[in-house]
């Protein structure tokens, strides 16, 4: 036994040794890869322990798939809101929708407010016992990102803060008492600088919303998201109940390459974003914004028939089957799909019902399987 471990050790040392030898003649590009290497696997290691932690802690849990909804997109695509809305819960089966409360169209005279619109979007949710997380604030989902009315666009910050404030105020004390009611999602990837027309960041901003809704409305759960990409953890006060994050897989480079990208991602990149994000704060993170909507070159529209071909390169019914798997597979339990308005005018007003189908297909399959 003692000559087994004798001969084993020196084996082990030997092959040490030929490997040393061997990094010892590396010149000085071969070292810097191994480095590199290794620093990638380790990186990769660290990266994918967090997605381990925050799959097993969270495995049990039911998962839940939802879609942002906007009328106004609805009319992009010559729908009717009303018609749409109700065929995501009645025909697909939506249990969960992020619904918009643009300040530019329910306070278009300063000081008056319509909610009608609104109120007709959460009466359908209350009927059909599905719930809402309500987006709330100046920056809310869809270009241009941030939703002034004509009265303060292109006013100073400090001529209009208020009166979006009172307007946060008045849509949360209309609404925090609907059954429907989830969650809130306050001023949409607040901080991406880089996409959108907005004409303030500041934190200061973004905190004292944050204090404000929860005065009026302590008791629901208020969500702020963070840009989808990137690594890191979000520390930076407000620190909400929960986090979310958009991902999006297949984008068009209108910088550099003119084509296609897709995001080289693992599923388990973004449910180590949710873990280690978990570890730090304390808080869960949502799915807010899965793509499963073509993102098209410039000079290409989502409305017009004759794209539905360059449409197709960037997300058609294949692709969305694997997109939806790939949500799934993050591990992350609450997920609101993008695009659903598209599916619908691919099938009413184009005769293509592939994507609509697929989405029904793939999300029913899901939700019965997610126990």
């Amino acid at each position: 036994m003692g000559s087994q471990k004798s001969r084993y050790t020196k084996s082990t040392g030997s092959t040490w040794a030929k490997v040393k030898s061997r990094i010892q003649r590396f010149n000085v590009v071969q070292k810097g890869a191994l480095v590199l290497a290794i620093c990638f696997g380790l990186i990769t290691l660290f990266t994918y322990l967090g997605s381990v932690y925050y799959t097993v802690k969270h495995r049990n849990e039911e998962l839940k798939i939802g879609a942002t909804f906007i009328p106004n997109y609805a009319r992009y695509f010559g729908l009717d809101p009303q018609e749409t809305m109700d065929a995501l819960i009645n025909d697909i089966g939506f249990e969960r929708f992020r619904l918009v409360s643009y300040w530019k169209d329910i306070e278009k005279t300063k000081g008056t407010y319509d909610f009608s619109e609104l109120d007709w979007q959460f009466r359908k949710a209350e009927a059909a016992g599905v719930e809402v997380s309500l987006a709330i604030g100046l920056r809310q989902p869809r270009w241009p990102e941030c939703h002034e009315p004509a009265w303060a666009k292109g006013r100073p910050i400090a001529e209009w803060k208020n009166d979006l404030y009172a307007f946060i105020a008045a849509t949360v004390e209309r609404y925090k008492d609907s059954p429907a009611l989830e969650s809130y999602q306050l001023e949409n990837e607040f901080f991406m600088s880089v996409f959108g027309e907005c004409p303030d960041f500041s934190r200061e901003r973004l905190v004292e919303e944050y204090e404000l809704v929860k005065r009026i409305d302590p008791d629901t759960k208020l969500t702020i998201s963070r840009s989808n990409n990137w690594g890191g953890v979000p520390i930076g006060d407000p620190t909400p109940d929960q986090f979310g994050v958009a991902v999006y897989k297949r984008v068009w480079d209108k910088t550099l390459t003119k084509r296609y990208f897709e995001y080289p991602y693992p599923s388990w990149f973004y449910s180590s974003l949710a873990g280690y994000g978990e570890l730090v704060t304390g808080k869960d993170m949502i799915i807010h914004e899965l793509q499963t909507e073509a993102w098209l070159p410039e000079g290409y529209k989502m409305n017009n028939p004759d794209h539905i071909p360059e449409q197709n390169k960037s997300l058609d019914a294949k692709r969305l089957e694997k997109r939806i798997e790939y949500g799934v597979n993050t591990g992350i339990k609450t997920i609101d799909v993008w695009g659903v308005e598209w599916w619908y005018w691919r099938k009413v007003k184009a005769g293509d019902p592939s994507l609509w189908d697929t989405g029904k297909r793939e999300i029913q399959k899901q939700l019965e399987t997610r126990n």
